[in-house]
């Protein structure tokens, strides 16, 4: 064979090669499918709800001392516990239960009118009287003031002696207003509401307190509201339609 020959027949060889090369290299088509819709609990919603009850005060707390002043430390401690003896007294007569006052305040101090020389001493006591009839409270109040130039008052509050179960009818409340709304947010968005995943209350749902108004005649406990604020939870599931 001549060298020409030799060259041609390669050639061809490499040809007949690149012709069967495609049927090697060439693969099937990969199918594109769409991502699945999320189902089941994979889908959630996050809403608050809030409940609320109006509370009506019946019961008071009474916030009242004495303070003296005297020239000796024993004098004025004495003085200050003599008076309070008084003003327990005066309150038990009035309709307070012995069992509902405590001692909530202590005080002995001196007075200067140049240091370090004391020039008097300055004692003070308080107690706290709960006051469960407030047809009484005003008497409460004047019979604590009759004592004398001795008693100071530190103010009251009222509060909801039956707080615990206007608690629960709140947090009910405030519940079945979380579930209206993420049943209607559901709906909204093509899904039905699943089951509870997560339940956190705001706050203690404690009772409200009452302030005195000064303003009045006579001791008005008035109204409070008592509210819970709830927020849950919930997974969204695939409508059944």
């Amino acid at each position: 064979m001549t060298k020409l020959s030799v060259v041609l027949a390669a050639a061809a060889f490499a040809v007949a090669g690149l012709q069967a090369a495609p049927a090697l290299a060439s693969a099937p088509p990969v199918p594109v499918t769409a991502a699945p819709r999320p189902a089941g609990d994979n889908v959630e919603i996050n809403v608050t709800g809030q409940g609320s009850v109006q509370a009506t005060p019946d019961v008071m707390r009474l916030n009242v001392g004495v303070e003296v002043r005297r020239d000796t430390a024993s004098e004025a401690f004495a003085a200050a516990r003599t008076a309070a003896g008084r003003l327990t007294a005066a309150l038990v007569g009035a309709g307070v239960a012995e069992g509902d006052l405590r001692t909530n305040d202590l005080s002995l101090g001196a007075e200067y009118d140049k240091y370090p020389k004391a020039v008097g001493y300055r004692a003070s006591q308080g107690l706290q009287a709960l006051v469960r009839d407030l047809s009484t409270a005003d008497a409460v109040v004047d019979a604590a003031a009759g004592v004398g130039d001795d008693v100071r008052f530190h103010g009251i509050t009222f509060e909801v002696s039956k707080a615990p179960a206007l608690v629960k009818e709140a947090r009910a409340a405030a519940f079945q207003d979380a579930r209206a709304k993420a049943e209607q947010y559901a709906a909204l968005a093509g899904y039905q509401l699943g089951r509870v995943l997560k339940i956190e209350e705001e706050g203690d749902g404690g009772a409200p307190r009452f302030a005195y108004a000064a303003d009045k005649a006579s001791i008005e406990p008035g109204q409070g509201t008592i509210t819970v604020t709830v927020r849950v939870l919930y997974g969204l599931t695939e409508r059944d339609d």
